[in-house]
């Protein structure tokens, strides 16, 4: 069973990544979107909110799992019995970091390999990032992201705007 696992953040998820989604799901037998607690973000979304959002957004594809996961991403490999990493690549910037993440996973676990996906031009500028600072500014996100997300950070900065 060939096994790839998209790590992420997907605070919350774009078109983007429901994009990648769509255009790796046909290449592996399963998908683990792997949801991971970057300790360099605000993250505005909970752990389970986004897996709850992530599975609403990809339910067509018949072969995705989405799952939290904490720690070293080549230990989870492991556990999944997984060697494929899947990344999305929006800029040069994007590559030279995940080049040097994916040598490093691959000095980590010399059997584990990672796909660099290329976003669709539609995608280049979207960034989850970018799609809440937009939404908490008021700004309409609706091109960008699931309807599902959409309605779910309308909830959320009405939540947020009543504290």
């Amino acid at each position: 069973m060939k096994i790839a696992v998209y790590p992420g953040s997907f605070d919350p998820i774009t078109n983007g990544h429901v994009d990648i989604l769509e255009r790796t799901s046909p290449l592996f037998d399963k998908i683990i979107v792997a949801v991971v607690h970057n300790v360099y973000k605000q993250a505005l979304f909970t752990p389970e909110e986004r897996v709850a959002l992530i599975e609403e957004t990809t339910g067509h594809l018949g072969n995705i799992e989405v799952e939290c996961f904490k720690g070293l991403l080549v230990d989870y490999l492991k556990e999944k019995d997984a060697s494929i990493i899947i990344r999305g690549m929006r800029s040069l910037t994007d590559f030279e970091y995940e080049s040097h993440m994916s040598m490093i996973n691959k000095k980590l676990l010399p059997e584990v390999n990672t796909i660099f996906v290329m976003a669709d031009s539609n995608y280049i500028c979207v960034s989850s990032s970018g799609v809440k600072e937009a939404a908490m500014l008021g700004g309409d996100v609706s091109s960008m992201v699931p309807t599902a997300v959409t309605r779910e950070l309308k909830r959320k900065l009405e939540q947020l705007s009543a504290k």
